[in-house]
């Protein structure tokens, strides 16, 4: 007979691996993407950073954020769950202080697989992200982005349906449109630097079309949901089942 222990006085169920901050914003999460708890094949547990728009992150990079991101991450942790990630590269800016505020890991940004990317590949990687005019450096140093690994940045905020539908959130959002304009955007930095040899996706709201991503430019294309997959296999491993 197995005897199992409680893991924490604060968690009243159990099965959640992977914790999902999430901001303060109202816009559409089709499958596929961090938002959408269908996209996984786990259960996942989200919580609301409170007060964290997209304007006060991306735009104004309120320092005053940093308590309720460390309030939600701890409630997270409190609840049980053995990893935190975010749902927008951009909470990058918070990485650090998140990870030192709680015992469990934290990786708040699709940021953070560069190295792994530079190291597999050993070539360029073209970054495509919601706002190229908002991502700073404190974001790749933030995520442990060595400044000799070289990055083409192309962004989204000049695209009419992703501005509007995300940036701007105005309620609808128009799936096959935002595709037509990430490919787009994707293909021309490839046409202007064919040198890059894989595609990250800083977005949480872009992986749904990482695949028509890649059939467009036939590069590897990494995203949040490559990260978080990649966690939960770490955090909940399973036992091999075959035979010899």
């Amino acid at each position: 007979m197995t005897v199992y222990s409680i893991s924490r006085k604060s968690q009243s169920w159990y099965g959640e691996s992977i914790g999902i901050l999430i901001l303060d914003a109202a816009y559409p999460c089709v499958p596929g993407n961090v938002g959408n708890a269908t996209t996984y094949d786990f259960p996942v547990r989200y919580q609301e950073v409170r007060g964290a728009s997209i304007d006060r992150l991306l735009n104004q990079r309120d320092p005053e954020l940093l308590d309720a991101f460390i309030e939600a991450a701890t409630e997270l942790r409190d609840r049980g769950v053995k990893a935190i990630t975010g749902a927008c590269g951009f909470m990058a800016y918070f990485q650090e202080e998140v990870a030192a505020a709680v015992d469990i890991p934290v990786f708040l940004s699709s940021l953070m697989q560069i190295p792994f990317i530079h190291a597999v590949t050993n070539k360029p990687i073209g970054i495509v992200t919601a706002n190229a005019e908002r991502l700073t450096p404190r974001h790749f140093e933030a995520s442990r982005i060595a400044s000799s690994i070289p990055l083409v940045v192309a962004g989204m905020q000049d695209q009419t349906e992703f501005r509007e539908a995300i940036l701007e959130e105005k309620g609808t959002l128009d799936s096959a449109a935002i595709e037509r304009e990430v490919v787009g955007v994707a293909g021309r930095m490839i046409e202007a630097h064919p040198e890059i040899g894989a595609i990250l996706l800083e977005c949480s709201d872009l992986p749904p079309y990482a695949h028509a991503i890649q059939a467009a430019t036939g590069r590897p294309v990494f995203d949040f949901i490559t990260m978080i997959n990649y966690v939960q296999a770490s955090v909940a491993r399973r036992p091999y089942a075959g035979s010899m």
